[in-house]
C-alpha cells in the first residue's frame, strides 16, 4: 500500500495560460478535488457531517514549482498527512506528471485546516472526527511530533 492518497488527472485546454502551461490556481483546485475524493472514499461519515453542522476551514494553502505541464498531460496528486491536531490537519501533496518513461515531480504543495463547528456566525473550533482520524493515518509522512497524536 502506497503511503499516500492519490487521484490522477489529464490535464485540459481550460487549465492552461495563454502561454500553454497550467494556470497556477489550478493546483490549489487539484488539492482541494483531491480532498474531497479522499473524504468520499476513505471517510463517507464525515460528508454527511459536513451537511449538518461540520466545516473544514482552509486556514494555509501553498504551492512551489518545479517544472511546467500543459494540456492533456497525465498528474498524480498524491496527498500525505504531515500533521494531526486536535482541531487541524496538514496536508503536503504532490504533483508528479505520469508519462511512459517514468514520474517527473512538477511541483509540490501544503495545506492546513481547521475543523470548526456551529452556525456561521458562531463557529468554534471543533475535534477533527474519530472517522477521519482513523483514515489519515495510513498516510501519515512519519512518526507523530510530540504532544501530537497520528
Amino acid at each position: 500500500m502506497a503511503d499516500y492518497y492519490e487521484i490522477r488527472h489529464v490535464v485540459g485546454f481550460e487549465e492552461t495560460n495563454l502561454v500553454g502551461n497550467v494556470y497556477y490556481v489550478n493546483y490549489l483546485r487539484w488539492q482541494g478535488r483531491c480532498r474531497e475524493m479522499f473524504l468520499k472514499e476513505k471517510a463517507p461519515g464525515v460528508l454527511a457531517d459536513l451537511q449538518d453542522d461540520l466545516k473544514l476551514f482552509t486556514l494555509k494553502v501553498d504551492c512551489e514549482f518545479f517544472a511546467e505541464i500543459t494540456a492533456f498531460d497525465e498528474v498524480s496528486v498524491r496527498m500525505r498527512l504531515d500533521e494531526l491536531t486536535q482541531t487541524q490537519i496538514q496536508f503536503s501533496f504532490e504533483y508528479v506528471r505520469m508519462t511512459d518513461a517514468g514520474e517527473h515531480l512538477v511541483a509540490r504543495g501544503r495545506q492546513r485546516i481547521a475543523c470548526m463547528r456551529g452556525p456561521n456566525t458562531a463557529t468554534v473550533p471543533a475535534r477533527v472526527p474519530e472517522e477521519l482520524r482513523q483514515a489519515l493515518v495510513p498516510y501519515a509522512t512519519g512518526p507523530a511530533p510530540a504532544g501530537r497524536t497520528r
